[in-house]
């Protein structure tokens, strides 16, 4: 979801810009107009997160995947070992892609308890001098999230944020690099948010893409070529809104609260609704479920839920069940409908 007013406030500047005579898909990347417009997104990003001076803020093509192989190759530019630790789908794509640019190791998984939990950092086993240790925050269709940020010495750690993004405060200093595609909690896809800190770039592998170097990007203003102007624009909205309603202190707090309200629904349903996840790590933004009655009376769920106006329910199908992604833009009346919806559901059936 993107919040209302914003939507409503893109669409205002869609055809006319600020009385510019063109729309931001129109304009010029270089020319004034649009050079305000990214000048203002990083720095209320900057405020927002609370970003030190020593870090670098990047606006990327090509999503977060693209990272998986950009990071090993600006962090690892002459090899090494890098350590990842896998709780889940993504964190697993980003261990494949790796591969092929430096020499991984699996520090841990929770790959045995079907990526329903985290492994605790005392049993990682990490490589002394490791190039970089990799973690995914928050895992999408699993549902597990750090709820701390994990210690791991003098090695920078990295975290793809893709789908917790902005959710709560961040400590940018215990990280060497953060990434994430913007498509969940801050704007339209098609743009990847990468904040790296400004020691760690400066040399790549030989067979780096020009598109990839962190330092040309960075020393280019994330303008090497011409960036995804509406989603920078976009996102710059979603970060000025954040900011009013009190910053990320105040966003967590309303995901809390969100959040509560569903995983009290399940727990407290006598089994009809199950959650799969261990309760130390569960989600704040996405809930995966499962019904305790089997898989007819599931799709028999999401099948009334859609009807009911309840989109994009289905769990993803590497997993199956329901799934309810409550990202930031949710707002709690969403989420108690949803709630309502179960409790009815169970009455009838």
């Amino acid at each position: 979801m993107l919040p209302l007013d914003i939507l409503e406030e893109a669409q205002a500047d869609m055809i006319n810009y600020k009385g510019t005579g063109m729309s931001v898909m129109e304009m010029s990347h270089r020319g004034k107009d649009f050079m305000k417009i990214a000048a203002e997104a990083e720095a209320d990003l900057r405020e927002l997160v609370g970003i030190p001076d020593n870090y670098k803020v990047l606006f990327l093509q090509g999503g977060a995947s693209s990272q998986f192989a950009a990071i090993p190759m600006n962090l690892a530019p002459k090899g090494g070992v890098a350590d990842f630790v896998v709780t889940g789908a993504w964190g697993k794509k980003a261990f494949a892609e790796a591969k092929k640019y430096v020499d991984v190791n699996l520090a841990a998984t929770s790959a045995d308890s079907n990526f329903s939990t985290i492994p605790p950092v005392s049993e990682w086993k990490l490589t002394p001098g490791a190039k970089f240790v990799h973690i995914c925050s928050n895992e999408t269709i699993g549902g597990v999230e750090f709820k701390d940020v994990p210690d791991v010495g003098d090695v920078p750690l990295v975290a793809d944020m893709s789908s917790n993004y902005l959710s709560k405060p961040i400590d940018v200093k215990k990280y060497g690099v953060i990434y994430g595609g913007v498509q969940k909690n801050i704007g339209p896809a098609g743009m990847a948010i990468v904040i790296v800190r400004d020691d760690l770039i400066g040399e790549v592998a030989d067979a780096c893409p020009t598109m990839f170097d962190y330092q040309l990007m960075a020393d280019n203003e994330s303008m090497y070529n011409t960036p995804p102007c509406w989603t920078m624009y976009t996102s710059g909205l979603v970060f000025k809104k954040l900011l009013k309603m009190g910053g990320l202190e105040a966003v967590e707090k309303m995901n809390i609260e969100k959040a509560a309200m569903l995983y009290d629904a399940i727990d407290g349903s006598d089994g009809y609704y199950v959650s799969p996840v261990d309760k130390k790590y569960r989600s704040l933004m996405n809930v995966p479920f499962t019904l305790g009655g089997g898989e007819d009376l599931e799709k028999k769920f999401l099948k009334e839920a859609n009807a009911a106006g309840l989109e994009s329910l289905k769990g993803h199908r590497s997993v199956g069940g329901a799934r309810a992604s409550i990202y930031n833009a949710m707002p709690m009346e969403g989420v108690k409908t949803l709630v309502d919806f179960m409790a009815e559901f169970k009455k009838n059936n």
